[in-house]
């Protein structure tokens, strides 16, 4: 195999074609000539994506980036030792893996509400060539702000789809009149239905005003099996449940404008060895031959836990899903026709299209025949008509091709059908509103956990004197200068290669490996920190940091500040309370190196011990351990604040006030020590047995997060379902009640044609429970009921079935209803291949976390 094809496919802008016809001219000592840009300026030409003006820029980068590729291979083979046969092993480059083969790839059905869109979808289609099928499933190279960007068919008027981050707004070039949102884990912490689609709705309005058809997100892939994850901060929640049922609603609100793409599918809990084709890209320029990590996963496991939330994503109608970088099984995600064709377009019934991760596509005619429909960004594999090429010799089938493209289309003609995408047409459209603002404001507030509050210490009352801490509270140190005043935004480790200044797409693409680059620091000392980092963030037109909010409410309360944000051992002013502002960074392309980090809590315990009323705020992007100052007398209180976005300090301030009682509650479990995360602390690595194929192999089964410290006796510092209010509740009133009608543990039909979501029998109601809630305090506030249950046979002590929130005023009664559905009460019978309902005792309990049961019952099947 030839040094160059690798070379320049590795790079991926140019089509193996080309890579092919570069001659092989090394020798015994592993040298080859340069590679020009020349002959690459003269395809990109041809291509006619790419503005003139900029070809030569493009093809001296891919020039540039081939020949540091080449010569890190060149290096490696010519080391003392090394196998002059190297590039020409199989297993080298070995991606099929012992994933089940399915085959053929089901066709969308285009039933129920996606009739008329696969009908409109099938009209057009039939219009175009191989070609032109061709086109609308690979990029198109374009400079318009699209975080990628299909084919376009002129002579049809089908101008393309636009593809554009990221999960807590819209990802633009220039940050221009867009909003922040809360991170998803806000979301999860709120534990608030109505909020996720509201959230979701306005988002996707934005993405809408921006001229964007598909906004990548929401995510549930992560679930957050790996408490070090360093993208767990944008998923939900640890818990299936809790997952499915935020994604649900937020699916629906954001398709109400533009197509929701819900990844990465499935089983992506590192992001360690998440895709090393492109590890150490830039810096140094060059690749690593190892393969992606492989998730090795139980049939049970996959269906009981990460498959759960895509359930209710598709029940949702979600038009696209995204593959994920990891291999499943040993066969990567992009080209797995188990997980693409079986699991989720036939037992789960999708409807839309699934894309390729960014460069995660591996083949082109196995990544085609195994369920993936478009790609992006790059058309190494399926572009210059190749794909159509793969059609016209008989590798790959004409219906196959008919599908891909119906399922693209019929997304676009559902839910984003409108003809003008790319930010950059739409840079003077303001997309903000003041609705927006306002549902920003109130997800921000729910989800903040209070998880320890003694001796009244909040809510703060008019404060003669405030003392605030820590360099987490205001907006940054130099805000004029080029670098984003919030450190934890855009791709990690940009900087190093932009000179930390702000960057457009072009940029984005060519620089798109560099996000595997370098450890990401565990703490945002550039000021207070509203998201997490990587293609997931955002950067709002403006923001309200903690210190500007309190700067306001002093102002108006007459209430003296004092302030140090920079020393780790600060004067401390005899004060009514101490607020200390740190946080914990999460990024994507590395996972975390530890939960909690010693300048911090050092921070902490130095102010505490000059102030006896010392407030904690953490703004975390995941789990963070609290453990060396949480027991400290002195600290009174303490608020995990999460990542709430452009509303940071006016959430706070209601919350600290007490305008609004803290109804957040905790997403994951806080553990002690990370020790007590055991196995699933750190991510897999490469071992001796397995140097170029990393193996994560899912040994816990379904015992994660609050499953895994039930089954081994662990206390935790803060159970799952956690957050403490200012007033208190009470329970009462168990009842539970079957319908008899459904009743049967007989399983579903074999012979059911899934619906959306699977089949429709997995979502009748086998049984309620209902439950009263008295607010017995003095102070409005909101309780989150969560309902739990052991299911015969499962093993599980507790798992997530059921909850609800709603606000009560001092001394009303509220009914908290829980509906539960054949899927809540089954196990997965790998026997079977079905969810079965189980023989025996259901226990029940309802209560305030996993491990605050208030109310406990049973029934029996």
């Amino acid at each position: 195999m030839a040094l160059r094809l690798w070379s320049l496919a590795a790079v991926g802008y140019l089509p193996l074609a080309l890579a092919q016809s570069e001659t092989n001219t090394t020798n015994s000592t592993f040298s080859a000539p340069s590679i020009s840009a020349a002959p690459i300026a003269t395809v990109l030409a041809d291509t006619g994506y790419i503005p003139s003006a900029l070809i030569d820029v493009a093809a001296t980068y891919v020039a540039s980036a081939a020949n540091a590729v080449q010569t890190q291979l060149i290096e490696a083979l010519s080391k003392p030792g090394s196998d002059p046969e190297k590039l020409n092993d199989p297993e080298l480059y070995y991606t099929y893996g012992n994933s089940p083969p399915v085959y053929p790839s089901p066709e969308g059905s285009g039933d129920g509400d996606w009739a008329a869109a696969y009908s409109h979808a099938k009209e057009l289609l039939s219009q175009m060539t191989d070609e032109e099928k061709n086109l609308i499933l690979t990029p198109a190279i374009n400079f318009v702000g699209c975080s990628g960007f299909t084919g376009s068919v002129p002579r049809l008027n089908f101008s393309g789809i636009c593809l554009n981050d990221a999960e807590s707004g819209v990802r633009t070039s220039d940050h221009e009149m867009v909003s922040g949102f809360p991170a998803l884990l806000t979301v999860g912490a709120s534990w608030d239905k109505g909020l996720a689609y509201l959230r979701g709705q306005y988002l996707g309005a934005e993405f809408k005003a921006k001229g964007i058809n598909v906004a990548l997100g929401p995510v549930v892939g992560p679930l957050g099996r790996v408490a070090k994850g360093g993208r767990n901060w944008e998923g939900f929640s640890n818990d299936p449940y809790l997952a499915g049922s935020l994604v649900d609603p937020s699916v629906r609100g954001m398709q109400q404008s533009v197509i929701a793409c819900v990844k990465h599918f499935i089983a992506n809990e590192q992001e360690t060895n998440r895709n090393p084709y492109f590890q150490g890209f830039l810096a140094p320029l060059g690749i690593n031959l190892n393969n992606s990590v492989s998730s090795n996963i139980d049939d049970r496991t996959m269906h009981e836990l990460y498959l759960w939330p895509f359930y209710d994503a598709v029940r949702a109608g979600a038009g696209s899903v995204m593959a994920s970088y990891n291999r499943v099984n040993n066969s990567y995600g992009s080209q797995n026709s188990k997980i693409l064709n079986g699991l989720l377009k036939t037992e789960l019934g999708f409807q839309g299209f699934v894309v390729s991760d960014w460069y995660g596509q591996h083949t082109g005619i196995a990544s085609a025949n195994a369920g993936l429909d478009l790609v992006m960004p790059s058309g190494t594999w399926w572009g210059f008509n190749q794909l159509a090429t793969a059609v016209q010799n008989g590798s790959v089938n004409s219906t196959r091709l008919d599908d891909m493209a119906t399922r693209v289309l019929a997304a676009w003609y559902r839910f984003a059908p409108f003809t003008t995408p790319g930010v950059a047409a739409n840079h003077g459209v303001d997309a903000r509103t003041a609705a927006a603002d306002q549902i920003i404001f109130q997800t921000a507030v729910e989800g903040h956990v209070l998880v320890k509050n003694e001796n009244n210490a909040l809510p703060l009352k008019a404060p003669k004197t405030l003392s605030i801490f820590g360099y987490d509270a205001i907006s940054g140190f130099n805000t004029s200068s080029t670098d984003s005043p919030l450190y934890s935004l855009g791709l990690a480790n940009t900087k190093a290669y932009t000179n930390g200044q702000q960057f457009g797409d072009l940029q984005y693409i060519l620089l798109a490996g560099s996000i595997q680059q370098g450890p990401v620091p565990e703490v945002a000392f550039n000021g207070t920190m509203i998201t997490g980092a990587g293609s997931g963030a955002i950067t709002p037109s403006s923001m309200v940091s903690p210190y500007d909010a309190l700067q306001r409410e002093a102002a108006n309360d007459g209430t003296t500040l004092y302030t140090d944000f920079v020393s780790q051992d600060p004067a401390v002013n005899a004060s009514d309370a101490c607020l200390v502002f740190i946080n914990a960074q999460s990024s994507e392309a590395a996972d975390r190196s530890e939960l909690a980090d010693e300048w911090s809590d050092t921070l902490v315990t130095n102010v505490a011990s000059k102030c006896s009323n010392t407030i904690v705020v953490v703004h975390n992007a995941g789990i963070r351990l609290v453990d060396r100052w949480i027991d400290n007398p002195n600290v009174t209180a303490a608020l995990l604040a999460h990542l709430p976005g452009q509303a940071s300090g006016d959430a706070l301030v209601e919350v600290l006030y007490g305008r609004q009682s803290p109804s957040g509650r905790l997403p994951y479990t806080v553990a002690k020590n990370e020790s007590d995360y055991g196995a699933l602390l750190n991510p897999s690595q490469p071992d001796e047995e397995n140097p170029q194929y990393s193996q994560s192999n899912f040994t816990e089964g379904v015992f994660i997060d609050y499953r895994h410290f039930l089954q081994n006796n662990i206390t935790p510092r803060f159970a799952f379902g956690y957050g403490l209010t200012y007033t208190t509740f009470s329970y009462s009133n168990l009842k539970i009640s079957k319908t008899a009608d459904h009743c049967s543990l007989a399983p579903p039909d074999k012979d059911e044609k899934p619906s959306e979501g699977g089949l429709a029998s997995l979502y009748e109601i086998i049984a309620t429970v209902s439950v009263l809630v008295t607010n017995t305090g003095k102070i409005a506030a909101a309780e989150v009921a969560q309902l739990y249950l052991n299911i015969p046979n499962s093993g599980v002590e507790r798992a997530l079935r059921g909850f609800e929130k709603h606000w009560l005023q001092p001394g009303e009664t509220t009914e908290y209803v829980f509906p539960l559905r054949r899927r809540d009460l089954s196990n997965w019978d790998t026997t079977e291949q079905q969810w079965l309902l189980q023989e025996g005792d259901y226990q029940v309990v309802v209560g305030k976390s996993v491990l605050d049961g208030q109310l406990e019952g049973s029934f029996a099947l």
